[in-house]
């Protein structure tokens, strides 16, 4: 890096998100606003190509903007502490990501088995007594045996 800085582009393209993304963040308080060119031109320091690179990495890992930016409020105010809540959040995180596997498994099960049985018709697999799609609505008296679907 020159002592002059990172220019937009030069920062987007090292973290890999276009500039419209860099003003987004900093509109948000994600990212610093960064000091001027005597042209006007934003530049960057190497810290704001790392916190852009955090922030990538965060919501990779499912957490949103809005959790990212409490997280680097924590981190800008820890003083050289361990910050309380990172190992909370990260497990709380966790258990989220747990749960959606769980119910995109439990979709997949239930797709499969649709695709297995050879479902066509949404409304003559609901009706039908084996239908594999989990209908909770509907009362099991309504549903009459016959071929599955």
């Amino acid at each position: 890096m020159s002592n002059a800085g990172l220019r937009s582009g030069q920062v987007a393209a090292a973290v890999g998100v276009n500039i419209q993304t860099l003003r987004y963040y900093e509109r948000r308080g994600l990212l610093a606003e960064p000091d001027r060119s005597p042209g006007g031109h934003r530049l960057y320091n190497e810290e704001a190509v790392t916190a852009l690179r955090v922030i990538k990495a965060a919501q990779r890992l499912g957490f949103t903007l809005e959790e990212v930016a409490e997280l680097l409020e924590a981190g800008r105010h820890r003083h050289g502490r361990p910050v309380p809540g990172l190992q909370d959040r990260a497990a709380a995180k966790l258990a989220e990501v747990d749960a959606k596997i769980a119910d995109l498994t439990t979709i997949r099960t239930a797709l499969a088995t649709a695709v297995d049985a050879g479902c066509d018709d949404l409304t003559v697999c609901a009706s039908s007594a084996c239908c594999p799609i989990p209908f909770t609505d509907l009362a099991e008296e309504n549903r009459h045996a016959g071929p599955c679907c």
